[in-house]
């Protein structure tokens, strides 16, 4: 009587709902009893596509190549061959790695596969190729109609991100299930914003920002903690603006699914790619804004362009009256010159408080400056003129091929002018916060507002600021 060993697989979670599992059971049990065969053990794989995972990577594969090399059972039984998998170019191979270690490989709508000679193998590699084959067809008409959706701005299902939470819609597919469709929720949707809040204005990082959900007893939706991986997922999910996003497709915007603003968002997306390992770009947001110093991310020293760091240092002497005098302090320091790693002809450091008294100063000077001036008027105006133009041209050419070129370079002008008004906000909210902003928050606002600081001999400062500022300071 030979020995059986079964597999059963269903490569979506709705398949198990439908019984798929119990009915290739129910087909395995009586084959194998109609041959007289005795069934020793059954693997399930629930969720599991023989498609996209490979047969290294899923348990049940390898549990049951084990057992073929101790020689517990005699047969691999399956409902239909493609249940092994459906990658052509590595499931044949699995068929025949068992077939050559003494396991009869059989499929209960299909038979035997044997290995008898070359026919075999190509029937073999046939047989998954078009498993292949069905399987990416399958693919590509989900995926298209799933970009479709999204660009119909329609819900294409699966789980609510954090701040957002499912609802009955009230529709019905076409298999008779109701649909789900998102929105915001009230009591998640405060939380993301502080998120995003702190992230941008106090440069709170995802460990740190983790560490803070957790201690005031904030969880997830099943009740976890935060970890950074969450907190990231949160950073970069432009659903918060209010874009449905599905395969690199977006969708137009969608008013009610707006949380954060799309400024914002791209801000706190430019600080993670400044804090990346991987970024070779200079960077201008410090990785922390623990610290007393103030520019620990964009100082650079002028004479050989080396990035600085900080450091403390005891600073000592003793007094005439015999009491000694020790105060830890802060310095940036040239690694290049300080530690000898490149050639340099600067000074190896710099005390901080001298350098970032004078950036606070400098800082202080153009923050008066811009609360004490209007807007620019003269770039409104170019700005409002340009998109007039582009209005009255619009008008004349509404039956002309050029409409849709006219439409886009107008959305461009708006969207120009609703950022310089957004910069330009910005700039007098911190105009207007910063005195009362913590050392934190001080940090972040000279990150965003300053390029870099170059530092040379005799503590000569050379400050570059940020372009999207810049066309400010000549108010």
């Amino acid at each position: 009587m030979k020995r059986v060993y079964c597999l059963y697989r269903v490569s979506t979670k709705g398949q198990v709902d439908k019984d798929d599992i119990p009915m290739q059971k129910t087909s395995c049990r009586e084959f194998a009893e109609h041959n007289g065969w005795t069934i020793l053990k059954e693997f399930q794989e629930k969720g599991v596509s023989g498609f996209k995972v490979s047969a290294s990577d899923r348990d049940a594969i390898q549990d049951l190549k084990a057992a073929a090399e101790k020689k517990e059972f005699d047969v691999l039984l399956v409902f239909m061959f493609d249940r092994i998998g459906r990658i052509d170019d590595e499931t044949p191979f699995v068929v025949e790695w068992f077939i050559k270690h003494g396991i009869e490989v059989w499929s209960v709508n299909e038979g035997e596969q044997r290995m008898d000679n070359h026919v075999d193998k190509l029937m073999n590699y046939i047989r998954f190729w078009q498993a292949n084959g069905e399987s990416q067809k399958t693919s590509a008409r989900v995926k298209t109609r799933l970009n479709q959706m999204t660009l119909d701005g329609k819900f294409t299902g699966g789980v609510a991100p954090f701040g957002y939470k499912l609802i009955k819609s009230g529709e019905v597919n076409k298999k008779g299930k109701e649909l789900m469709d998102i929105v915001v929720d009230d009591d998640e949707a405060p939380i993301v914003k502080k998120i995003f809040e702190m992230t941008v204005k106090e440069g709170y990082g995802s460990y740190r920002m983790a560490d803070f959900l957790n201690s005031h007893g904030i969880r997830t939706h099943n009740n976890s903690k935060f970890q950074c991986n969450t907190v990231n997922r949160i950073l970069k999910n432009k659903m918060y603006c209010g874009y449905f996003i599905s395969g690199g497709v977006e969708s137009p915007y969608i008013e009610r699914l707006h949380i954060i603003d799309e400024n914002i968002f791209d801000q706190a997306q430019f600080i993670l790619k400044q804090r990346s390992s991987k970024n070779e770009e200079k960077q201008q947001i410090a990785r922390t804004t623990k610290g007393s110093t103030l520019l620990s991310g964009n100082i650079y020293c002028a004479h050989c362009g080396q990035k600085m760091v900080s450091t403390s240092y005891i600073d000592r002497y003793d007094r005439a009256d015999g009491s000694q005098y020790r105060v830890r302090r802060q310095r940036y320091i040239c690694t290049n010159k300080a530690m000898k790693r490149g050639a340099c002809d600067g000074q190896s450091a710099y005390v901080a408080h001298r350098i970032d008294g004078a950036v606070l100063a400098t800082l202080r000077d153009y923050l008066a400056k811009i609360k004490s001036t209007p807007k620019d008027i003269a770039l409104e105006k170019r700005y409002k003129s340009e998109i007039s133009e582009y209005r009255r041209k619009q008008t004349k050419l509404e039956k002309e091929i050029e409409l849709s070129d006219i439409k886009y370079k107008l959305a461009n002008q708006q969207n120009a002018m609703g950022r310089l008004d957004f910069y330009y906000s910005q700039f007098r909210t911190w105009a207007d916060e910063f005195d009362n902003s913590t050392m934190e928050q001080k940090k972040m606002i000279a990150c965003q507002l300053i390029r870099e600081v170059k530092v040379s001999r005799g503590y000569e400062l050379e400050i570059i600021f940020d372009l999207n500022y810049e066309q400010f300071l000549s108010l």
